[in-house]
Protein backbone atom coordinates (compact mmCIF):
# COMPACT_ATOMS: atom_id res chain seq x y z
CA UNK A 1 0.00 0.00 0.00
CA UNK A 2 1.26 3.48 -0.91
CA UNK A 3 0.38 7.01 0.14
CA UNK A 4 1.18 10.56 -0.90
CA UNK A 5 1.58 13.10 1.91
CA UNK A 6 1.26 16.80 1.11
CA UNK A 7 3.86 18.77 3.07
CA UNK A 8 4.15 21.98 1.05
CA UNK A 9 2.03 24.34 3.16
CA UNK A 10 3.69 27.54 4.31
CA UNK A 11 2.11 27.46 7.77
CA UNK A 12 1.47 31.21 7.85
CA UNK A 13 -1.03 30.97 10.71
CA UNK A 14 1.63 29.35 12.89
CA UNK A 15 4.15 32.15 12.54
CA UNK A 16 6.62 32.92 14.00
CA UNK A 17 7.25 29.20 14.66
CA UNK A 18 7.20 28.39 10.94
CA UNK A 19 9.59 31.18 10.02
CA UNK A 20 12.44 28.90 11.09
CA UNK A 21 10.89 25.40 10.93
CA UNK A 22 8.57 23.98 8.23
CA UNK A 23 5.19 23.17 9.78
CA UNK A 24 5.41 19.37 9.23
CA UNK A 25 8.68 19.35 11.21
CA UNK A 26 7.41 21.23 14.25
CA UNK A 27 7.64 18.98 17.29
CA UNK A 28 4.49 17.26 18.49
CA UNK A 29 5.40 16.00 21.96
CA UNK A 30 8.41 13.78 21.28
CA UNK A 31 8.87 13.90 17.50
CA UNK A 32 7.93 15.97 14.42
CA UNK A 33 4.33 16.17 13.24
CA UNK A 34 5.36 14.38 10.05
CA UNK A 35 6.70 11.43 12.04
CA UNK A 36 3.27 11.01 13.65
CA UNK A 37 1.60 11.09 10.23
CA UNK A 38 3.98 8.49 8.79
CA UNK A 39 3.73 6.27 11.87
CA UNK A 40 -0.07 6.31 11.55
CA UNK A 41 0.21 5.19 7.93
CA UNK A 42 2.58 2.39 8.90
CA UNK A 43 0.13 1.08 11.50
CA UNK A 44 -2.34 0.53 8.66
CA UNK A 45 -0.06 -1.27 6.26
CA UNK A 46 1.31 1.59 4.17
CA UNK A 47 4.82 0.60 3.11
CA UNK A 48 5.80 3.55 0.91
CA UNK A 49 4.99 7.24 1.24
CA UNK A 50 5.67 9.93 -1.34
CA UNK A 51 6.21 13.37 0.18
CA UNK A 52 5.26 16.19 -2.18
CA UNK A 53 6.35 19.82 -1.75
CA UNK A 54 7.30 22.79 -3.95
CA UNK A 55 10.60 23.07 -2.13
CA UNK A 56 13.13 21.02 -0.18
CA UNK A 57 14.25 23.20 2.70
CA UNK A 58 17.52 22.18 4.29
CA UNK A 59 15.55 21.23 7.41
CA UNK A 60 13.91 18.29 5.59
CA UNK A 61 17.24 16.69 4.71
CA UNK A 62 18.13 15.57 8.26
CA UNK A 63 14.56 14.35 8.79
CA UNK A 64 14.65 12.17 5.69
CA UNK A 65 18.05 10.77 6.64
CA UNK A 66 16.96 10.00 10.20
CA UNK A 67 13.63 8.37 9.31
CA UNK A 68 13.73 4.59 9.78
CA UNK A 69 11.25 1.77 9.23
CA UNK A 70 7.92 1.84 7.40
CA UNK A 71 6.82 3.55 5.38
CA UNK A 72 9.79 4.03 3.07
CA UNK A 73 9.89 7.69 2.05
CA UNK A 74 10.29 9.05 -1.47
CA UNK A 75 10.62 12.81 -2.01
CA UNK A 76 9.06 14.61 -4.99
CA UNK A 77 9.89 18.28 -5.47
CA UNK A 78 7.34 20.36 -7.36
CA UNK A 79 8.90 22.82 -9.80
CA UNK A 80 6.27 25.30 -8.64
CA UNK A 81 3.42 25.13 -6.10
CA UNK A 82 0.78 22.85 -7.63
CA UNK A 83 -2.01 22.91 -5.06
CA UNK A 84 -3.55 19.86 -3.42
CA UNK A 85 -4.61 18.22 -6.67
CA UNK A 86 -1.58 19.13 -8.77
CA UNK A 87 0.77 17.76 -6.12
CA UNK A 88 -0.99 14.39 -6.17
CA UNK A 89 -1.01 14.27 -9.98
CA UNK A 90 2.70 15.16 -9.93
CA UNK A 91 3.38 12.10 -7.76
CA UNK A 92 1.40 9.59 -9.86
CA UNK A 93 4.46 8.07 -11.52
CA UNK A 94 5.65 6.94 -8.05
CA UNK A 95 2.34 5.48 -6.91
CA UNK A 96 1.65 2.57 -9.28
CA UNK A 97 -1.77 1.44 -10.51
CA UNK A 98 -3.40 0.39 -7.22
CA UNK A 99 -5.53 2.70 -5.07
CA UNK A 100 -3.44 4.87 -2.74
CA UNK A 101 -4.03 7.10 0.24
CA UNK A 102 -3.53 10.86 -0.10
CA UNK A 103 -3.52 13.08 2.94
CA UNK A 104 -2.41 16.37 4.37
CA UNK A 105 0.77 16.32 6.42
CA UNK A 106 -0.53 18.62 9.16
CA UNK A 107 -3.43 16.55 10.49
CA UNK A 108 -3.37 14.49 13.68
CA UNK A 109 -5.90 11.67 13.60
CA UNK A 110 -6.49 8.11 14.70
CA UNK A 111 -8.73 7.46 11.69
CA UNK A 112 -9.07 3.74 10.96
CA UNK A 113 -7.46 3.61 7.53
CA UNK A 114 -7.88 -0.15 7.38
CA UNK A 115 -11.66 0.19 7.75
CA UNK A 116 -11.65 3.02 5.21
CA UNK A 117 -9.88 0.78 2.69
CA UNK A 118 -12.37 -2.03 3.31
CA UNK A 119 -15.30 0.36 2.77
CA UNK A 120 -13.68 1.63 -0.44
CA UNK A 121 -13.36 -1.91 -1.78
CA UNK A 122 -16.91 -2.93 -0.79
CA UNK A 123 -18.36 0.09 -2.57
CA UNK A 124 -16.10 -0.39 -5.60
CA UNK A 125 -15.40 3.30 -5.24
CA UNK A 126 -13.16 5.42 -7.42
CA UNK A 127 -12.53 7.85 -4.56
CA UNK A 128 -13.33 7.60 -0.85
CA UNK A 129 -13.19 10.78 1.24
CA UNK A 130 -12.90 10.74 5.03
CA UNK A 131 -15.38 13.10 6.68
CA UNK A 132 -15.30 14.59 10.14
CA UNK A 133 -18.15 16.33 11.96
CA UNK A 134 -17.46 19.78 13.41
CA UNK A 135 -19.73 22.17 15.27
CA UNK A 136 -18.46 25.20 13.31
CA UNK A 137 -17.77 24.57 9.62
CA UNK A 138 -16.87 28.17 8.70
CA UNK A 139 -13.17 27.37 8.37
CA UNK A 140 -13.69 24.25 6.27
CA UNK A 141 -16.79 24.12 4.10
CA UNK A 142 -19.18 21.18 3.99
CA UNK A 143 -19.44 17.91 2.06
CA UNK A 144 -22.88 16.61 1.09
CA UNK A 145 -23.58 12.91 0.57
CA UNK A 146 -26.66 10.83 -0.04
CA UNK A 147 -28.12 8.04 2.13
CA UNK A 148 -26.05 5.50 0.17
CA UNK A 149 -22.86 7.37 1.13
CA UNK A 150 -22.24 8.77 -2.34
CA UNK A 151 -20.77 12.30 -2.31
CA UNK A 152 -22.93 14.70 -4.32
CA UNK A 153 -21.50 18.18 -3.66
CA UNK A 154 -18.85 20.30 -1.98
CA UNK A 155 -20.29 23.44 -0.42
CA UNK A 156 -18.38 26.66 0.11
CA UNK A 157 -17.49 27.78 3.62
CA UNK A 158 -20.68 28.93 5.37
CA UNK A 159 -20.94 32.51 6.58
CA UNK A 160 -22.39 31.48 9.93
CA UNK A 161 -21.29 28.95 12.53
CA UNK A 162 -23.18 25.79 11.63
CA UNK A 163 -22.36 22.12 12.30
CA UNK A 164 -21.77 19.60 9.59
CA UNK A 165 -19.51 17.06 7.92
CA UNK A 166 -16.27 18.42 6.51
CA UNK A 167 -13.54 17.06 4.29
CA UNK A 168 -11.03 15.58 6.76
CA UNK A 169 -8.12 15.71 4.32
CA UNK A 170 -7.63 11.94 3.89
CA UNK A 171 -8.54 10.23 0.62
CA UNK A 172 -8.30 6.80 -0.99
CA UNK A 173 -7.97 7.26 -4.74
CA UNK A 174 -7.91 5.01 -7.78
CA UNK A 175 -5.14 6.61 -9.87
CA UNK A 176 -7.01 5.94 -13.14
CA UNK A 177 -9.38 8.83 -12.41
CA UNK A 178 -6.48 11.30 -12.32
CA UNK A 179 -4.92 10.47 -15.70
CA UNK A 180 -6.81 13.28 -17.46
CA UNK A 181 -4.87 15.94 -15.54
CA UNK A 182 -1.25 17.01 -15.96
CA UNK A 183 0.98 18.58 -13.34
CA UNK A 184 1.74 21.76 -15.25
CA UNK A 185 -0.40 24.15 -13.21
CA UNK A 186 -1.94 24.46 -9.74
CA UNK A 187 -5.02 22.26 -9.29
CA UNK A 188 -7.39 22.05 -6.33
CA UNK A 189 -8.50 18.51 -5.57
CA UNK A 190 -11.60 19.77 -3.73
CA UNK A 191 -12.75 22.42 -6.22
CA UNK A 192 -11.67 20.88 -9.54
CA UNK A 193 -10.76 17.20 -9.46
CA UNK A 194 -13.43 15.74 -7.18
CA UNK A 195 -16.34 17.69 -8.77
CA UNK A 196 -15.16 16.57 -12.23
CA UNK A 197 -14.92 12.93 -11.12
CA UNK A 198 -18.44 13.14 -9.65
CA UNK A 199 -19.79 14.74 -12.85
CA UNK A 200 -18.23 11.92 -14.88
CA UNK A 201 -20.40 9.44 -12.97
CA UNK A 202 -17.59 7.85 -10.96
CA UNK A 203 -18.34 6.57 -7.46
CA UNK A 204 -17.05 9.11 -4.96
CA UNK A 205 -17.94 7.80 -1.52
CA UNK A 206 -17.99 9.35 1.93
CA UNK A 207 -16.36 7.69 4.92
CA UNK A 208 -17.81 9.46 7.99
CA UNK A 209 -15.88 8.82 11.17
CA UNK A 210 -15.93 9.74 14.82
CA UNK A 211 -12.15 9.35 15.02
CA UNK A 212 -9.98 11.95 16.68
CA UNK A 213 -9.08 14.70 14.20
CA UNK A 214 -7.16 17.94 14.58
CA UNK A 215 -5.96 20.34 11.90
CA UNK A 216 -2.73 21.85 13.25
CA UNK A 217 -3.22 25.15 11.46
CA UNK A 218 -3.15 27.58 14.39
CA UNK A 219 -1.28 27.88 17.69
CA UNK A 220 -4.49 27.09 19.56
CA UNK A 221 -4.96 23.85 17.59
CA UNK A 222 -1.27 23.00 17.97
CA UNK A 223 -1.55 23.36 21.73
CA UNK A 224 -4.84 21.42 21.83
CA UNK A 225 -3.27 18.51 19.95
CA UNK A 226 -0.51 18.33 22.57
CA UNK A 227 -3.07 18.35 25.36
CA UNK A 228 -5.14 15.63 23.68
CA UNK A 229 -2.09 13.43 23.10
CA UNK A 230 -0.90 13.86 26.69
CA UNK A 231 -4.35 13.10 28.10
CA UNK A 232 -4.75 9.94 26.01
CA UNK A 233 -7.48 11.19 23.68
CA UNK A 234 -5.77 9.83 20.54
CA UNK A 235 -6.11 6.06 20.15
CA UNK A 236 -2.92 4.03 20.14
CA UNK A 237 -0.64 6.74 21.55
CA UNK A 238 0.28 7.13 25.22
CA UNK A 239 2.54 9.65 26.93
CA UNK A 240 3.24 10.57 30.53
CA UNK A 241 1.62 13.88 31.42
CA UNK A 242 3.45 16.20 31.65
CA UNK A 243 6.04 14.98 29.14
CA UNK A 244 9.66 15.98 29.75
CA UNK A 245 12.47 15.08 27.36
CA UNK A 246 15.27 13.12 29.08
CA UNK A 247 17.73 15.88 28.16
CA UNK A 248 15.58 18.67 29.63
CA UNK A 249 16.05 20.04 33.14
CA UNK A 250 13.13 20.97 35.38
CA UNK A 251 13.83 22.29 38.86
CA UNK A 252 12.12 20.27 41.58
CA UNK A 253 10.54 23.46 42.88
CA UNK A 254 8.89 24.25 39.52
CA UNK A 255 5.26 23.43 38.71
CA UNK A 256 4.35 21.68 35.45
CA UNK A 257 0.70 21.07 34.58
CA UNK A 258 -0.39 17.86 32.88
CA UNK A 259 -0.78 19.55 29.51
CA UNK A 260 2.89 20.48 29.20
CA UNK A 261 5.57 19.16 26.83
CA UNK A 262 9.20 20.10 27.53
CA UNK A 263 11.64 19.59 24.68
CA UNK A 264 15.29 18.55 24.53
CA UNK A 265 17.70 20.72 26.54
CA UNK A 266 14.91 23.03 27.68
CA UNK A 267 15.22 24.42 31.21
CA UNK A 268 12.57 25.35 33.79
CA UNK A 269 13.81 27.20 36.84
CA UNK A 270 12.80 27.18 40.52
CA UNK A 271 9.32 28.43 41.41
CA UNK A 272 8.40 28.68 37.70
CA UNK A 273 4.84 27.79 36.72
CA UNK A 274 4.08 26.20 33.33
CA UNK A 275 0.57 25.11 32.33
CA UNK A 276 -0.92 24.02 28.97
CA UNK A 277 2.28 24.97 27.15
CA UNK A 278 4.88 23.60 24.76
CA UNK A 279 8.56 24.36 25.29
CA UNK A 280 10.67 23.63 22.22
CA UNK A 281 14.29 22.49 22.33
CA UNK A 282 16.65 24.75 24.23
CA UNK A 283 13.98 27.14 25.52
CA UNK A 284 14.23 28.53 29.05
CA UNK A 285 11.73 29.55 31.71
CA UNK A 286 13.63 31.38 34.42
CA UNK A 287 12.99 31.38 38.16
CA UNK A 288 9.56 32.55 39.23
CA UNK A 289 8.28 33.00 35.66
CA UNK A 290 4.78 31.98 34.60
CA UNK A 291 3.97 30.48 31.17
CA UNK A 292 0.35 29.54 30.38
CA UNK A 293 -1.32 28.53 27.10
CA UNK A 294 1.79 29.41 25.13
CA UNK A 295 4.41 27.98 22.78
CA UNK A 296 8.10 28.77 23.24
CA UNK A 297 10.11 28.23 20.05
CA UNK A 298 13.66 26.81 20.01
CA UNK A 299 15.98 28.77 22.27
CA UNK A 300 13.26 31.20 23.39
CA UNK A 301 13.66 32.65 26.89
CA UNK A 302 11.20 33.91 29.49
CA UNK A 303 13.01 35.98 32.10
CA UNK A 304 12.73 35.81 35.88
CA UNK A 305 9.26 36.60 37.25
CA UNK A 306 7.94 37.33 33.75
CA UNK A 307 4.40 36.30 32.77
CA UNK A 308 3.53 34.93 29.33
CA UNK A 309 -0.11 34.00 28.64
CA UNK A 310 -1.58 32.85 25.30
CA UNK A 311 1.58 33.81 23.40
CA UNK A 312 3.84 32.35 20.73
CA UNK A 313 7.58 33.07 20.95
CA UNK A 314 9.67 32.47 17.85
CA UNK A 315 13.13 30.90 17.79
CA UNK A 316 15.48 32.83 20.06
CA UNK A 317 12.81 35.31 21.19
CA UNK A 318 13.20 36.79 24.65
CA UNK A 319 10.85 38.18 27.29
CA UNK A 320 12.56 40.46 29.79
CA UNK A 321 12.54 39.82 33.53
CA UNK A 322 9.32 40.99 35.13
CA UNK A 323 7.59 41.69 31.81
CA UNK A 324 3.98 40.58 31.17
CA UNK A 325 2.77 39.53 27.72
CA UNK A 326 -0.74 38.37 26.81
CA UNK A 327 -1.97 37.18 23.44
CA UNK A 328 1.12 38.24 21.50
CA UNK A 329 3.36 36.69 18.88
CA UNK A 330 7.00 37.55 19.41
CA UNK A 331 9.34 36.90 16.45
CA UNK A 332 12.89 35.78 17.02
CA UNK A 333 15.81 38.12 16.37
CA UNK A 334 16.19 37.02 12.74
CA UNK A 335 12.49 36.98 11.84
CA UNK A 336 10.17 39.67 10.55
CA UNK A 337 7.44 40.83 12.99
CA UNK A 338 4.00 39.31 12.37
CA UNK A 339 0.54 40.46 13.35
CA UNK A 340 -0.83 39.49 16.74
CA UNK A 341 -3.75 37.05 16.89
Amino acid sequence: MRAVVLVGGEGTRLRPLTETTPKPLLPLVDRPILDHVLDHLARHGVREAVLSSPYLPTAFGPFLEARRGDPRVTWVTETEPLGTGGAIVNALSRLGDAPFFALNGDIVTDLDLTAMRAAHERARATVTIALHRVEDARAFGLVEHGPDGRVVAFREKPAEAIPGMINAGTYLIDPSCLRRWTADRPISIEREIFPAVIEAGERVMAFPSEAYWMDLGTPEQYLQAHLDLLLGRVAGIRYPAPWVHPDAEVDLRAHLGRGVAVGSEAWVGPAAQVDDAVLHAGSRVEAGARVVGSVLGPGARVGERATVVDCVLGAGASVAAGQTLRGERVPGPAAEPVAER
